[in-house]
């Protein structure tokens, strides 16, 4: 049976779990290959609302194995506080499984996030300031704490004192903040290690045992392709692999055991913090599109800045990712809409472009080349077809799928889980 990896074709709040809902009872495990707690997914079950910030999607599936990766950077305080709130909702977390070579977040990298976005000011990239980028930079600069570490005290006291001689004195001598004791430091991870030893495992094993088993595993990405830090815009973007390539990385899973790979597009565009956005709307239409989207972090509670479909990056997620389905998402949210315009190429300088510039200073000056489209006025929540869709509404959706290079295999109605339209099974 296949890995599948889902991914967000976007700048991040797709709706990814809408796909990981479409799979089902069918998954075996869902993996977190990447990021922090500086994303989330909303997840709608009846009339439960569900954000989850650490944790896989999978989680809430009875059967299903949630696992975060090694590639994952885990904030320990988060991880429980996220357990702890489902447990008190009936939700079992028994089945986790964490990487023991996933990096943790500490205190220090939390604090360095927020004075270094302060520092930067105007050119500051739009942090969540949770300390990702900085544990991010500790694990490529070997310098990191392993979850495996908080196990084994002397190692985890010798690293701890051997990141604190560096970042001590950058806080002190250049951000003017108090240094960080290492004995704090060590106490604070050490009181996490009952708690979190018996979710530890060796994950590149369990999901090879898994897949040679016929199991169906679940590749989930936060943040999205324009976010990846080798293929977003740069460099506003996160400091990790948001992309298929990521996947393996972030989970040990080899590409030859990937068959599939999902992403999730919205019918319209957001995205959250700095950086160039062509499509975006500073007027009536993107406050309509964030008032009837919800348009607001699952994390953050940062407002999302919003746009009009943006096609070019599109095709560039369906090229870095290799993509073979796409689930497009909120669609009805255009309802009631006139006339939908969709940005179908870019205009640089008096120069057309089709596809991403390579240069992102050419990116930032892109002025967008729209198609318009006629809207429509029908509700459409309680579509489960294609043809329960208003003539309208299909000519859009066939004309994104031209437009992307790769079919559209559901569409996205509402937010309830249930609606949802599937017009192709995203298993192989």
């Amino acid at each position: 049976m296949p890995a599948i990896v889902l991914v967000g074709a976007q700048w991040g709040d797709e709706g990814k779990g809408k796909a990981t809902d479409l799979l089902g009872s069918r998954v075996d495990a869902v993996v977190k290959f990447n990021g922090g707690n500086n994303a989330g997914h909303t997840i709608v079950i009846g009339n439960e609302k569900y954000a989850l910030h650490l944790l896989p999607s999978g989680i809430l599936t009875p059967g299903c194995r949630p696992v975060i990766g090694n590639g994952v950077v885990v904030d320990l305080g988060v991880l429980f506080e996220e357990l702890d709130a489902l447990e008190e909702r009936g939700v079992d977390t028994s089945g986790l499984v964490v990487s023991g070579a996933a990096h943790v977040i500490t205190s220090y990298n939390r604090t360095l996030d927020k004075v270094t976005e302060r520092f930067l000011g105007s050119s500051r990239i739009g942090t969540t300031g949770r300390g990702i980028g900085p544990t991010y930079a500790d694990k490529m600069a070997r310098i990191g704490i392993r979850v495996q570490d908080i196990f084994d005290e002397p190692v985890l006291r010798a690293k701890v004192s051997g990141a604190l001689d560096l970042k001590n004195q950058i806080l002190v001598k250049i951000y003017n903040r108090k240094a960080f004791e290492v004995d704090v430091v060590v106490d604070e991870l050490l009181g996490y290690a009952d708690r979190l030893r018996p979710m530890v495992a060796d994950t590149t094993l369990l999901l090879d045992r898994m897949l040679n088993d016929g199991k169906t595993i679940v590749l989930e990405a936060g943040q999205a392709t324009l976010l990846d830090v080798d293929h977003g815009t740069y460099p506003y973007v996160t400091s990790s692999s948001a992309t298929a390539g990521g996947a393996c990385t972030g989970s040990g899973i080899p590409p030859t055991r990937i068959e599939r790979v999902v992403a999730i597009v919205k019918a319209y565009t957001t995205r959250v913090g700095e950086g160039p956005f062509p499509t975006e709307l500073l007027d009536e239409y993107g406050e309509l599109l964030r008032t009837a989207g919800a348009e607001f972090g699952t994390t953050t509670g940062r407002p999302r800045r919003c746009g009009w479909f943006d096609a070019v990056i599109a095709r560039y997620a369906t090229r870095i990712n290799g993509v073979t389905d796409f689930v497009l998402t909120k669609l009805d949210v255009l309802t009631g809409i006139d006339e939908i315009p969709v940005c179908v190429a870019y205009d640089v300088a008096g120069v057309r472009h089709d596809e991403l510039p390579m240069n992102q200073v050419d990116f930032a000056r892109a002025v967008p080349i729209y198609e318009t489209f006629p809207g429509w006025q029908e509700d459409i929540a309680k579509a489960r077809t294609l043809e329960d869709l208003p003539r309208n509404a299909r000519d859009y959706v066939a004309a994104l799928e031209k437009m992307i290079n790769a079919p559209i295999s559901a569409v996205g109605v509402g937010p309830d889980r249930d609606e949802t339209i599937a017009i192709r099974d995203l298993l192989p």
